[in-house]
This record gives structure tokens, C-alpha cells and sequence, in this order.
């Protein structure tokens, strides 16, 4: 199965959102991570119908698959970077507000997913009150995402109160294991914040994997870096998401590096498409099933 690899318009800040598409899609990427964001497209706008068929078509004209992403630092407060969250003390309903627009956005997009995090969980708050507001928020959204057929991804994030897979994994469990409530895996946060290797965590993943982020990371350190900067072994990762099937997007994830956009997503796609090349370079054939009567 051949990967669709992505870039995330949260790189693309200093562009308009038809120039970053146009660029994105003119590099040979063949799908884009939408970002939700005053800057590209506002989930808040008067006109919000009127945009999101306007993005549409230009995601048609340029061939791009699109996932929407609901990670934006200052899109519900200008002081406070990613707040209001799903576990935050107060205003937890202005984010439940945002994921069912994105739902609606990714619906009338073509989009299948829309991913998202828990947020970092306020001092003092025991665990089980932030299992108590995450569970009460997603079951606010889910209905709203199952009807509109569209999936939410919960990505395990370094620092908030979801931050591994296993975290992501027991929120499936409470909530019944509902199949519109699936996983966003970033693969830099593997390498930073989990213990087993990323083959064996998308191994892990593989059936529930609805959306993943590629970028280079360091342990322990969560700042997301260009291909070769940092300690992700590419070639066995994009192996082990072949082998599972992934059929979602592969969209690299540098919200930094803006300033250098299209040099960075021209490196970035290089960089995928060597590892690729070197994955299945070295990938062991499967041995074909041996037939029935021969057993």
C-alpha cells in the first residue's frame, strides 16, 4: 500500500491558505493536515460555508486529500496558548463548540478525520476529574461526529493529561471502544515521550489508527524538528505503517518552521521519499499462504 504523504498548513503561517495548498500540492505532496486558524480557515467566521466550499474546490483542483486538525495555539484565547482545553477548570464547552465546527468542516470538506488532544490538566486537578471532563466532552462531540460520519483522533500528547498511546487506548475502553473514536499518532512524540519504538507503538495502533504526524524529535525533548535533526528512524516506521495498512494521511507536523516554509516542505518530502525508498528496499517478503491442499 503506498502512503499518502501530507504537509500541515501550521507550517504554511505566513501564507495565505490558496498560496500554501498550491505550493504544498506543487512540491508533490498529495494531501494537507488543515489546521483550523484565524489565519487560514476560521472556524468562527460569519462566512464559514461559503469558505469551506472555497476550499474545497481548491483542494479538488490540486489533488489533495485533507485531514482537519484542531491544535491551533490562539484560536479561542488571545492570552493563553491552546486554552480552553478539554480538562481545563473553565470553558470547557467553547472547545467542545470548536470540535463539533470541525466535525461539520471536515464533513463538508470531504474529510473523514479531525484529530485532537486532551490539554494539559490544571494544577490540582486529580486524575480522575480529568478522566471525568475528557470523558464528558468527547461524548458531547461523538454523537455529532457519528452522524456526520467523520472520525475523531485522539493524538497522545507530551505534557498534557492523554499523553501516551496506552493513555488513548483506556480512553477508547471507557467510552464503550466507539469506532468513531480512533488514534492520532505523531511520530516525534514516540520517540520523546513513549518507551517502546515507534514500529511497535504503530504495531500497536495499527487497527485504530485514523491519523498520523511525521517529524523529527529527540528523547525527551518535545520540540519538533526537520528530518536527520533528531533521533527518528524513518525507514522502519513508514515500513511498519505499510504493514499495518494505514490508509490515512502521513502528514509532516513542523509548526515552526514557517519562516522556511517551502524549503522545508521541499526536504521533508525528499527526506520521506528516500526513507520509503529504503523501507521496502529491505523489507522480508511475506511468504505467500501455502494452499489448502498442499497442508
Amino acid at each position: 500500500m503506498s502512503l499518502t504523504l501530507a504537509y500541515g498548513t501550521n507550517g504554511f503561517a505566513d501564507h495565505r491558505l490558496s498560496e500554501a495548498l498550491s505550493v504544498v500540492a506543487g512540491l508533490g505532496y498529495d494531501g494537507v493536515a488543515l489546521t483550523l486558524d484565524h489565519g487560514h480557515l476560521d472556524p468562527f467566521a460569519p462566512d464559514l460555508p461559503a469558505r469551506v466550499a472555497a476550499v474545497r474546490r481548491l483542494l479538488e483542483r490540486h489533488g489533495l486529500a485533507v485531514a482537519v486538525e484542531t491544535g491551533a495555539r490562539y484560536l479561542l484565547d488571545p492570552w493563553h496558548k491552546h486554552e480552553p482545553t478539554l480538562v481545563s477548570d473553565t470553558g470547557r464547552e467553547v472547545r467542545v463548540d470548536l470540535l463539533r465546527r470541525a466535525v461539520d468542516v471536515a464533513a463538508d470538506l470531504g474529510a473523514g478525520v479531525v484529530s485532537l488532544w486532551s490539554g494539559i490538566l490544571p494544577a490540582g486537578v486529580t486524575a480522575a476529574e480529568g478522566w471525568s471532563r475528557v470523558l464528558s466532552g468527547l461524548e458531547a462531540v461523538l454523537p455529532h461526529a457519528e452522524r456526520a460520519g467523520v472520525v475523531l483522533a485522539v493524538e497522545p500528547e507530551p505534557g498534557m493529561f492523554l499523553d501516551r498511546l496506552a493513555a488513548v487506548l483506556e480512553l477508547r475502553r471507557r467510552l464503550g471502544d466507539p469506532d468513531h473514536l480512533r488514534v492520532t499518532l505523531d511520530i516525534g512524540h514516540l520517540v520523546c515521550n513513549e518507551t517502546d519504538p515507534p514500529p511497535a507503538l504503530v504495531g500497536q495502533a495499527a487497527g485504530l489508527l485514523a491519523h498520523v504526524q511525521i517529524d523529527d524529535m529527540r528523547r525527551g525533548v518535545h520540540e519538533h524538528l526537520e528530518f536527520g535533526e533528531g533521533e527518528v528512524d524513518l525507514p522502519p516506521v513508514l515500513a511498519a505503517l505499510e504493514d499495518a495498512g494505514y490508509a490515512g494521511l502521513v502528514a509532516v507536523e513542523l509548526p515552526r518552521h514557517s519562516h522556511a516554509a517551502p524549503l522545508v516542505a521541499r526536504r521533508s518530502l525528499e527526506a520521506l521519499r528516500a526513507a520509503l525508498g529504503r523501507a521496502r528496499e529491505h523489507r522480508v517478503p511475506r511468504p505467500a499462504p501455502i494452499p489448502e491442499v498442499l497442508r
